[in-house]
């Protein structure tokens, strides 16, 4: 009998049965029960603390808010993909708003001078959020690559109020990501920010350096 068989087999005798390995409990990343406006009003509250905006909007009304923000901002550039329902409702919609759209479902080759020093903002949909941490969670797609909510200087996503779930956890369990995940999951928590030896926070280093959430209810 080799010293493991013998440390194992002393174990089993003390415990008086096999070992067996504990359930799993994932009930402290989970069973938060909140209401779908306690919910709503946890996001807000987190992704606004790290500069993030939130435009709440009805569904019918959201190209309209969208070309608001647009206006108000002085954007005149937009980077947005083609297939996606988003993308599809807010280029009819700015059709004749006097804003330049960009077309992101290509190779990067084909435009990287327009997308790193000409667009103003990138326009993208949302797989869904997380109240626990004011996250979004998105998916991108040929049709919407990562470096549209990446590299313009600012990033407008569109979440929809139902699909924001209360924890990471639910989410991957829920939609099944063990089953298959894409090459870049990104998770987004807001603008991107930096700080350097001295504390100082700085916007935009890294990536956008404005997110603005239209919430669609």
């Amino acid at each position: 009998m080799s010293a493991r068989e013998t440390i194992l087999g002393r174990l089993r005798r003390r415990l008086d049965g096999p070992l067996t390995p504990p359930v799993s409990d994932f009930s402290v990343m989970s069973e938060r029960g909140w209401s779908r406006e306690e919910r709503l009003r946890r996001f807000e509250a987190w992704i606004t603390s790290v500069h993030g905006e939130v435009i709440h909007t009805p569904r019918a009304d959201w190209t309209r808010v969208l070309a608001r923000v647009l206006a108000d901002k002085g954007i005149r550039r937009l980077a947005l993909g083609r297939a996606h329902p988003v993308a599809a409702e807010a280029r009819a919609a700015l059709a004749e708003a006097g804003v330049t759209l960009v077309d992101a479902d290509r190779p990067v080759e084909a435009w990287r001078e327009t997308l790193f020093h000409e667009v103003e903002a990138g326009l993208t949909s949302t797989a869904g959020g997380v109240a626990e941490t004011g996250s979004l969670w998105l998916w991108p797609t040929p049709d919407e690559p990562r470096l549209l909510s990446l590299v313009p200087p600012i990033h407008i996503a569109v979440l929809d109020a139902e699909a924001v779930e209360d924890t990471l956890f639910e989410v991957m369990e829920r939609h099944g990501w063990a089953a298959g995940m894409p090459t870049n999951a990104l998770l987004i928590s807001g603008p991107s920010k930096t700080a350097d030896i001295e504390q100082t926070l700085a916007y935009g280093v890294h990536g956008p350096r404005e997110l603005v959430v239209l919430l669609r209810h």
